[in-house]
């Protein structure tokens, strides 16, 4: 199962066939996520008593990520918006939970990699990688750099709520003609990219049904959310930037095509 390379035009057939009990499992899927990390203290270090804000990884921050679960930490941390020199380009209050600059999976790591390379690199991302490449040849069309993405990321967590054995059901079909899974995967992916400062609005994923972007990333960046009628997921940290996507980490699976099928 390939994706259409959206430059030259192909049309998805979007067709939800063999579903089974591990598609069924996914229509329950309903993640919430504890958010943390926020970028509205940014320019903090420049106010009127000198004080200066932390600009490492959160100093407030009371705990990390865990790597094998993808989880976030619950209290937020400060000036996500520095790790890419201060110019608001992420948004979410989950950024803070990145790698710290210079380690693999970092904003400033991600920006020279395909989109595929770059998420295998962060340990929030390690269950949607595998799903990707569970799908014939869907890494290396995401890695296409002559084209441009943008990709909705739910982080592990939100694969965390799937029973194990349906979780495997699926990436065990996936190869499959029009696979639930893939029919999932392309629900996530959009064939532009499309910065933070135009994702508010309707969208149309490869799929070819729509999700909407709601909320203000710049006057209300922890409460920004992606719906497709039918799921809605919190975007935990988005606008970050690959070598040929925009990547946006949501906090649940987006179900819509499975459910209208």
């Amino acid at each position: 199962m390939k994706f259409p390379n959206p430059r030259k035009g192909i049309t998805m057939k979007l067709t939800i066939a063999r579903r089974g009990t591990a598609a069924a499992a996914v229509l329950a899927l309903s993640v919430s996520l504890a958010a943390c990390g926020s970028e509205d203290d940014n320019g903090d270090d420049t106010n009127a008593g000198g004080s200066e804000t932390s600009s490492d990884t959160g100093g407030d921050m009371t705990d990390t990520p865990s790597e094998d679960t993808g989880g976030m930490t619950d209290t937020p941390s400060e000036d996500a918006s520095e790790d890419m020199g201060g110019d608001m380009t992420t948004f979410g209050p989950a950024c803070g939970d990145l790698p710290a600059e210079g380690e693999p999976g970092s904003l400033s790591a991600m920006t020279d990699q395909p989109v595929a390379t770059a998420a295998s690199t962060n340990p929030l991302l390690k269950t949607l990688v595998a799903a990707v490449g569970a799908v014939p040849g869907l890494a290396g069309t995401l890695d296409d750099e002559s084209a441009e993405y943008t990709v909705f990321a739910p982080a592990d967590t939100a694969f965390e709520k799937i029973p194990q054995k349906d979780l495997q059901g699926l990436l065990d079909t996936a190869a499959e003609q029009d696979s639930p899974l893939a029919t999932v995967l392309q629900h996530h992916v959009l064939g532009t990219r499309v910065d933070a400062d135009a994702i508010v609005g309707e969208q149309t994923p490869l799929a070819g049904d729509a999700l909407t972007v709601s909320g203000d990333p710049m006057t209300d960046p922890d409460n920004v959310t992606v719906s497709d009628g039918v799921a809605e997921a919190k975007i935990l940290c988005g606008g970050i930037q690959t070598g040929n996507a925009t990547v946006y980490v949501i906090d649940t699976v987006l179900t819509g095509p499975l459910a209208a099928g």
